[in-house]
This record gives structure tokens, sequence and C-alpha cells, in this order.
């Protein structure tokens, strides 16, 4: 008689223990036991940003929410971790790798006593979120409304707008943090990212091994593989180049949104003023036309690169805490690159319309 063979160990997932956090971990966890045929367990971090109650821009920079989990994998705490994409820095550890599994839908979201929308509420009405990002633009949208900086988990802060005691008239959040937490019902508005522009990398998540373990036909590397969207992959390697370029930290409000489309990846980035008086929007396009896809990503960076440049040379460096400097006079855009800055001062109203912000 055989000897039945050991049940494979679990893989262990790092997560931050918030309720967001797990869920998305959760849905990772799932799709890796059915690619790799082992159990995953889901390994609870304690990072800097859920420790500290500080707004996110006092916190010290990118980053407070992935640190730990970085160590954790580092030290064989783990073996794989999930990121919200938008809090890893832009830089990547070579010893450290990720994929992009396909994104949620990167817009953020009003949820509103009585279903009002950014157009409908009231002058004076109190709007609030931890992200400057995007109180710059909603600020841009309504000036006639007033910002409330806030912390906390999801439920949190949506009680501040929803519940009994609530002492505000809404919150933004992101969609993608509300969908996959299952609450898309106290959304009133899913906001035009024409008129607030997403965080580069909002509503994708980032999958996170160390590279050494990621060797070629190696069941976890050929799991990767499986996971990684190469559309998302790009629409974000653009997004977050325009942030790299830009030295941009979490104080900077700065949005930008890509996606491809018919064969083109399309790209729009917005800088503001913290106080949302004033803004700079630059768009730009490339074509996907080579088959590899590492020149497809060189590709989506470039662009990213490109927009960020053309921000620059129109002075996004004085709206915004910037390092990257005010960049060079920008050249003569080439064929294969379709681009357009916009310049607006921001209290003419448009007529239209962070972690835990989901």
């Amino acid at each position: 008689m055989s000897t039945p063979e050991p049940a494979p160990a679990p893989l262990r997932l790092g997560t931050r223990g918030s309720a967001l956090a797990t869920t998305q971990s959760g849905l990772v966890a799932r799709r890796l036991e059915e690619l790799l045929g082992r159990p995953v367990e889901l390994v609870r971090i304690r990072t800097e940003g859920d420790v500290k109650t500080g707004s996110l821009a006092s916190l010290g920079g990118t980053g407070v929410f992935v640190t730990a989990l970085r160590e954790a994998l580092l030290d064989g705490r783990c073996d794989v971790a999930v990121h919200s994409l938008k809090d890893l820095p832009t830089a990547q550890p070579a010893d450290l790798t990720i994929v992009t599994p396909e994104r949620e839908d990167p817009r953020d979201a009003l949820c509103a006593r009585d279903g009002l929308t950014l157009d409908t509420l009231p002058r004076g009405a109190r709007v609030g979120t931890g992200s400057p990002r995007r109180a710059a633009l909603v600020q841009a949208a309504r000036p006639d409304v007033e910002l409330v900086d806030i912390r906390g988990n999801v439920e949190t802060r949506l009680a501040r707008a929803l519940g009994p005691d609530a002492d505000l008239d809404a919150v933004v959040l992101a969609l993608a943090g509300l969908s996959r937490l299952g609450r898309t019902e106290v959304v009133t508005q899913a906001l035009d990212p024409v008129v607030v522009a997403p965080a580069p990398g909002q509503g994708a998540l980032a999958v996170e091994a160390r590279t050494g373990d990621l060797a070629a036909g190696t069941p976890l590397a050929e799991a990767f593989a499986a996971l990684d969207h190469h559309p998302t992959r790009l629409a974000v390697l653009a997004e977050r180049a325009v942030l790299a370029r830009l030295e941009a930290g979490c104080a900077a409000p700065v949005g930008a949104h890509a996606r491809v489309e018919a064969g083109e990846l399309e790209l729009t980035a917005v800088v503001a003023r913290v106080d949302g008086t004033e803004q700079l929007t630059h768009s730009a396009s490339a074509p996907l036309a080579a088959a590899d896809a590492t020149a497809q990503d060189d590709a989506a960076t470039t662009l990213g690169v490109r927009v960020a440049e053309a921000l620059l040379a129109d002075g996004a460096a004085r709206l915004a805490p910037l390092v990257g400097g005010p960049g060079e006079p920008r050249s003569a855009t080439p064929d294969d690159v379709v681009s357009r800055t916009d310049v607006a001062p921001l209290h003419a109203s448009t007529g239209t319309d962070d972690p835990e912000g989901a």
C-alpha cells in the first residue's frame, strides 16, 4: 500500500489587515489557488500607514503602506504580497517583481447624502477626503464647497456622510475599492475622469514576489504570468511614469488616466494647485504596433515621461510640490505621438458634474 503524498504547504500571502486589503488579497489568493493547485493563507502585516493617525500627506512620503509588506517578503514571513498599486513607490527594487491583474474601474466615487451629485451638492457642502488630489480637483469643479481632511477605514469614512451621526455631506472614495467590498449601493456618482482624474494606478492591484522565486518554468512564475493583464500593465506603466518623472509624492495633486483603445495607448495627466485654483492638463497617445511585450512596455513608459515633461515645461512645478523640476523646453512631438496641453484656471466651474480612500 502506497503512502499518500503529503499535502503541499500553503503559499503565504502578505496583506494589510483592513477589510479592503484582506478582501483584495482574498481575490488574489483564490486565483492563485486555482493556478497553483495548493492552498493560500493570508498573513496580516501591520504597516506604518495603519499605525499612524496623521493625514497621509504628513506621514513622510511614499511607501507608508508598503515597506512592512516588502520587509515581510524579503525576510521570509510571506511568499507573495498584495498591494494597491497606487500605494507603491515608483522605483521597483530589483529583488522584487510585481504583476498587475486586470484593473477595476479607476474612477473616483462620490458617496453623498440624499443622492446628491457633484453638481447638485449645495453651496457650502462639506466633502471629506484624505487625498490632496481629490480635494484639489473636487474644489476645482466646485469652489463653493468645503473640503475636509479625513482618515479611517472605508466604513468609518462612509459613516461621516451617511451614518446617523454624519457631520459631512459627502465623501470621495475609489470606486474600485467599494466595488470589491460589495458597497457600490452607497455611490451617488462615479466621477468623470476628465473632471476628477484618478490617481496613477488607481483601481489596479500589484502582486509581488521575490525575483529569485520566479525562475522561468517554476509554478509560481507561470502563475504570475497568468495573473498579469497586459492592457492594465501598459496603462499603469504610463501613469506611474508620469509620477516618477514629476517626482511627485502623496502631497502633490497629480492625476493620470491611461487606457488601451483601438491599438493605441491614450494618456491624460493633470497637475493642480493644492487649493484647486489652477491646473495643467496634458494628453497624448502612442501606437502599440510592436508585437513584442517588452517594446510595448517601453513605449508606455516613454509616453508617460513625455507627458510629464510637457507638464513640467508648461509650469507644473509652480503649481504643486514636485521634485522633478521645471524640465527642459519641449521639443517638437514626433509623428508617432499625438499630444495636447490645456491650461485652465479652475474657479471657472466645469458645470458637470487614498489607500483606505479605497
